[in-house]
């Protein structure tokens, strides 16, 4: 039984200055997928998330979220930037910071429901981070942090989880328990991962695709040595932390 299509891109371009970011994008994000998305810096990979939220507008081509325009369809995506840029020392408690998710379904000027609550503290156990909800979130590491941000995102109850690069500042040793967590949310959502890393993505995602400014995708994680040398310009095996480079295949 086919899944429900979460996301369509036809055919989009984007453009910056004249200078084109996207060509040609053509992509289909079914209901639970996993998809994977690398390719080197300046490549469009954060573009391509934008134009989905409808944060960046294509100079042509056609994008659906849920069978309605991208800023209609925002409401039923979560979204975890690379940067979450704020003051350390600012005294917001991260049960705070997960209420926030819930300001498109409340409105911003609306007090929080016991709805909204109840909601935040699910998604608050869901990521494991409840007994931390009291806690300044200046005071988490920052896999503790990108756990807070995804359960922000997952409080607006998204069919599309959007994440950039959301281990950049996860360490190693947390990744893996990282990773876990997202292969048990996309029972309930579609998720695209932003990466540069594969080596680690590739264990986990369903569906890989190489971005840069074109897009190489075949609905799963295949991708051939071709694939991998237009996008990043190089001979290339294996990508890890961003950097191309050439292993031995057994490695």
């Amino acid at each position: 039984m086919p899944h429900e299509e979460v996301v369509k891109l036809e055919d989009v371009w984007v453009h910056c200055d004249g200078v084109p970011v996207l060509e040609g994008i053509n992509l289909s994000i079914e209901q639970h997928d996993f998809l994977g998305i690398i390719g080197p810096n300046g490549g469009g990979k954060t573009t391509l998330l934008r134009a989905i939220l409808g944060l960046v507008k294509p100079s042509r081509g056609r994008i659906t979220v849920l069978g309605e325009t991208p800023p209609g369809g925002r409401r039923l995506i979560g979204y975890v930037a690379q940067h979450n840029l704020f003051d350390g020392d600012f005294p917001i408690s991260v049960w705070d910071v997960v209420l926030m998710g819930r300001y498109g379904r409340a409105g911003l000027f609306r007090r929080y429901s016991e709805a909204d609550k109840r909601v935040a503290r699910n998604v608050l156990e869901t990521v494991g981070m409840l007994d931390f909800k009291n806690r300044q979130i200046g005071k988490l590491s920052g896999g503790e942090q990108q756990r807070v941000f995804i359960a922000r995102a997952l409080a607006a109850e998204p069919k599309l989880l959007l994440l950039d690069e959301p281990t950049a500042s996860v360490d190693t040793a947390m990744q893996t328990e990282f990773y876990q967590l997202l292969e048990r949310l996309k029972q309930w959502m579609a998720i695209v991962m932003v990466s540069h890393d594969i080596s680690a993505v590739s264990i986990y995602v369903d569906k890989i695709a190489c971005l840069n400014r074109r897009l190489f995708y075949h609905g799963s994680k295949e991708i051939s040595p071709e694939e991998l040398l237009a996008t990043y310009q190089c001979p290339v095996q294996m990508i890890a932390h961003g950097v191309p480079h050439r292993v031995l295949m057994k490695h």
